[in-house]
């Protein structure tokens, strides 16, 4: 087994990636771990299974990541800036509402898809309220909230007329939509998981009609409740 040298100075540990070697090196570890994770399942990939496939030392391994549990929040990490890659197209082109939507909801699916295949024996440990892998964790928080921004950049740059109230916390529940879409994906045993995208292209119509009638007066006292909710939720 061949062991990379990690970076020993003091201000060029694996955060900072301070020298090209190192970040290959863990980009090494991280691609080889996705690539296990898929043909045996998370549970049963070991850190020292990792590093030998990746030709690494098992302490190298730990050198760049503490745990499999770091390895996954580094995965959230880069298929959230992915998924803000596919969808800035779409983004840039569309101003409707539901089109946006749409796009942003399709272009997570795409970049999930190639891990549907250990998706639900790594769900297994992602749902346990107390995992540090749990969307909701503190640990999971920097992917959570840039995929906030993503779902909030989707209604800022659209022309859809939004209750006031409903504006701030909207983005918040349409990534909690988002995680609806994909549990049902992670369950989806259709071929290429078509089911989930004719849920996205079923249900994106619904939240753009539900988005537009909340400015309507009679349906005001409905906004306010949604909107204490997700306060109480918050906090």
């Amino acid at each position: 087994m061949t062991e990379q040298t990690a970076p020993t100075t003091a201000a060029d540990g694996p955060s900072t990636g301070a020298t090209a070697r190192g970040e290959q090196t863990r980009q090494l570890i991280l691609d080889t771990a996705m690539r296990l994770f898929r043909e045996r399942g998370y549970a049963r990939t070991t850190m020292r299974a990792i590093a030998q496939e990746a030709g690494v030392a098992v302490g190298n391994a730990y050198y760049y990541f503490g745990s499999k549990e770091h390895l996954i929040q580094e995965f959230y990490a880069e298929t959230q800036r992915e998924h803000q890659v596919v969808a800035a197209p779409a983004l840039a082109r569309e101003r409707d509402f539901a089109a946006r939507l749409a796009a942003v909801l399709h272009a997570g699916v795409d970049v999930l898809t190639p891990y549907h295949s250990f998706a639900a024996s790594f769900f297994k440990t992602a749902a346990e309220p107390t995992s540090p892998l749990s969307p909701f964790s503190a640990e999971s928080s920097g992917a959570r909230e840039a995929s906030v921004a993503l779902f909030r950049e989707v209604l800022a740059g659209s022309a859809a007329k939004v209750d006031d109230d409903l504006r701030e916390p909207l983005p918040e529940l349409l990534w909690l939509g988002y995680m609806g879409v994909v549990l049902y994906w992670v369950h989806d045993r259709s071929p290429g998981q078509a089911k989930t995208r004719q849920l996205i292209d079923g249900a994106v119509p619904l939240v753009d009609r539900l988005v537009g009638l909340s400015r309507l007066r009679v349906l005001r006292p409905v906004t306010r409740q949604v909107v204490t909710l997700i306060h109480t939720l918050r906090h």
